[in-house]
Parts: C-alpha cells; sequence; structure tokens
C-alpha cells in the first residue's frame, strides 16, 4: 500500500514524543502487548516491562529525538532504521547518547504497532 512508509516513520516519531512526554495511554496504544523491545546495553523489555519501569520513574526518558530515518514498506509490515538522540535517567544516572536503531511496525486489526526495537550505541 502506498503511503504506509510515510505513516509509520510520523508514527513512531509520536510513540518517541510519547516517551519523552510520559504520555502512557499513547505508548499503550502505539506498542504491541508481544513487543520485543532489546535496549543498545542488549538488556531486554517487554511492553509490560518498558512502560513499567517508565510509570515507577526507574527509566525516565527526557528526550528521544529520530534523524535520518528511512522506511522498507513490506506490505502489513514496516522496518524503519535511522539514528537517534536518547536522554535518559536510568536507575539514577543520567545519560545522553546517540544509537542506530531497526524498529519494526506491524498491521494488526486494521492499525498499526511497534513489535520490535533494536539499538546498537555510537561511538561519542
Amino acid at each position: 500500500m502506498a503511503g504506509n512508509a510515510e505513516v509509520i516513520i510520523e508514527l513512531d516519531k509520536k510513540r518517541m514524543t510519547a516517551m519523552a512526554e510520559r504520555d502512557y495511554a499513547t505508548l499503550n496504544e502505539l506498542i504491541a502487548d508481544d513487543l520485543v523491545y532489546t535496549h543498545s546495553t542488549a538488556r531486554l523489555d517487554t511492553k509490560q516491562s518498558l512502560i513499567g519501569n517508565m510509570q515507577s520513574g526507574s527509566t525516565v526518558y527526557t528526550a528521544v529525538v529520530p534523524s535520518g530515518v528511512a522506511a522498507q514498506d513490506l506490505g502489513d509490515a514496516v522496518v524503519l532504521t535511522g539514528t537517534c538522540r536518547i536522554s535518559v535517567n536510568a536507575g539514577g544516572r543520567a545519560n545522553n547518547f546517540g544509537v542506530r536503531f531497526t524498529d519494526i511496525y506491524a498491521r494488526r486489526g486494521g492499525r498499526w504497532q511497534m513489535v520490535a526495537w533494536q539499538s546498537t550505541r555510537l561511538p561519542d
């Protein structure tokens, strides 16, 4: 379907903004229940643990800013690749770093949700 790439790039920007703004309703809508989220530290999260850590305050994102995002439209799935700057307080430590990421969205029941994230930290 034409236009999926642009739609998903914008949807993922919305998800990143929701992380920084602690907009849990939007995150719950955009993230699939079976999410596999691999952090740049190799830590794995599920939807429940990712949002739960944010709600508890153990992980507080203050900015997630994408750049150079490209999309591969596979019909009912779209693969995003790009970089982003992340500012986060995790475990009481403030961090600001860049990552290269692969992010996958799938269309299920007529709506798009993020099903996987894998990031690699960029050198400073």
